[in-house]
């Protein structure tokens, strides 16, 4: 009988199961899975969300997104520590073009 070298493909893990130490914080906005992020970790330059400036390689910061089962890579924003604390103190900061 032939050899079958065939890769068996598993489903993509949902984002609650990613690696790393992970909370889940409820809030005026709904529900949401946070991860913190240390300096060592950050390779690649993200763009906040609650103040639109950068998040530069070698930055501590958290990545959040929404705790439903329906959250999709797409759904995982990069945050400032002190942005992700203060996001419902504050309105949405406008994106720059």
């Amino acid at each position: 009988m032939p050899r079958q070298n065939r890769h068996r493909r598993e489903p993509p893990r949902p984002l609650s199961g990613a690696l790393g130490v992970q909370r889940t914080e409820s809030g005026a906005d709904g529900d949401w899975i946070v991860r913190p992020v240390t300096a060592t970790q950050t390779t690649k330059m993200y763009r906040c969300p609650g103040c639109d400036h950068e998040i530069r390689p070698g930055t501590a910061h958290v990545v959040a997104w929404p705790a439903d089962d329906l959250g999709t890579v797409a759904d995982r924003r990069h945050w400032h520590t002190a942005c992700w604390s203060a996001r419902t103190r504050r309105g949405p900061t406008p994106r720059r073009r």
